[in-house]
């Protein structure tokens, strides 16, 4: 089932179950995957960029969040902290922080890395293999530690 018949049909369940605050998330979903959609030409997207569309969306909400907590707005904070946790439901599972550090030294001992300067090589087949499944902060910060 594509993310826009998941997204489609959990509209109808939160329309039904009276759910206004995960609607208006469900709906922001689904605009970004129409507006997207409409910029390749009707082309259906693939599962990869589905998933980055994604997280740049949770990172906008999460964003938003910590800057109504400056501006002391918690009201709107928890509204963009619920969305990002809706939006976040349709993205694989996130691997943990030994789970990423192990899938790490596999990579740097397959590429042979061995000093910081070698650092672009590890990024560059960690963020492949890792896309969608753990944070590129968490990946660049483990492979500098790993390398160092």
């Amino acid at each position: 089932m594509s993310l826009e018949q998941k997204i489609n049909d959990d509209i109808k369940a939160a329309m039904l179950a009276r759910e206004k605050e995960k609607l208006e998330a469900l709906r922001a979903i689904k605009s970004a995957v129409l507006l997207a959609k409409t910029e390749k030409a009707g082309a259906n997207l693939d599962e990869e960029s589905e998933i980055r569309m994604l997280q740049k969306m949770v990172k906008q909400r999460k964003e938003a969040a910590e800057i109504y907590h400056s501006q002391n707005r918690e009201d709107m904070a928890e509204v963009e902290l619920f969305q990002a946790k809706i939006i976040e439901a349709y993205l694989p599972a996130q691997l943990s922080e030994a789970e990423v550090a192990e899938a790490l030294k596999s990579i740097i001992a397959e590429t042979g890395a061995t000093s910081p300067k070698d650092m672009g090589k590890v990024m560059g087949l960690a963020n492949q293999r890792l896309a969608g499944k753990a944070d590129g902060k968490l990946i660049a910060a483990t492979v500098k530690q790993l390398l160092s």
